[in-house]
């Protein structure tokens, strides 16, 4: 009876640390290796990114608070490949999300909207396409939006004039239509910062232009 005891815990032993790298793995942790997963990285930039660890606080490129919550993804120019993932949304803490010129395809996901924390979304010299979401005006603390130089399409959601911490918007260099916001933030923006963008008919005349004219 003892040996078959013994038996039972060195199997329990086993078996508990095979699954243990994912025990402790977190939710941060989970979405960061999701967005390693989507990503082809010729470059190796993301070969210390290993989900075994606790948290994600060790891994280059990586910069987290005292509380060990992410708050920061620094991948600008890394010649990274592939597309955004919807857990992105889930880094509750994160104020930096840098992904300029890369080769990033595919659409921006409508649960970047969730990141209350962000103050900087740069995402600009990439292959983005799709629409801007208008979830993006639930990000209160947002300072530097910059989508230029994709391929973005659709109108620049009106959402955004509500950010009222908002400096700096570059969407020029994409295939935007409708109307330029021209309050709240929008009012302080150059009109330089939407060229280049064929379908876009200049700033919004209140009263008098609808705000998708000519737009879908």
């Amino acid at each position: 009876m003892a040996g078959r005891d013994l038996f039972v815990f060195v199997a329990l032993t086993v078996i508990s640390s095979l699954i243990a790298p994912k025990a402790r793995g977190n939710s941060e942790g989970d979405a960061l290796y999701a967005l390693r997963r989507s990503l082809s990285d010729p470059d190796n930039v993301l070969q210390s990114w290993d989900p075994n660890l606790v948290n994600p606080c060790t891994w280059f490129h990586i910069t987290c608070n005292q509380d060990n919550h992410v708050t920061r993804v620094d991948l600008g120019n890394s010649n990274l490949f592939g597309h955004l993932v919807p857990e992105l949304g889930k880094l509750e803490h994160l104020q930096y999300l840098e992904l300029y010129k890369n080769n990033i395809q595919g659409s921006i996901p409508v649960e970047l909207g969730n990141l209350k924390s962000l103050i900087s979304l740069d995402l600009y010299n990439n292959n983005i396409s799709g629409t801007i979401p208008p979830a993006l005006g639930k990000l209160k603390s947002l300072v530097f939006l910059r989508l230029n130089d994709n391929q973005l399409m659709g109108p620049i959601p009106s959402a955004l004039a509500s950010i009222s911490s908002l400096k700096v918007v570059d969407v020029s260099n994409n295939n935007l239509c409708g109307t330029i916001p021209t309050t709240g933030p929008f009012e302080h923006i150059p009109l330089n910062n939407f060229e280049n963008n064929p379908r876009l008919e200049g700033p919004e005349l209140q009263g008098l232009a609808s705000y998708d004219t000519n737009c879908s």
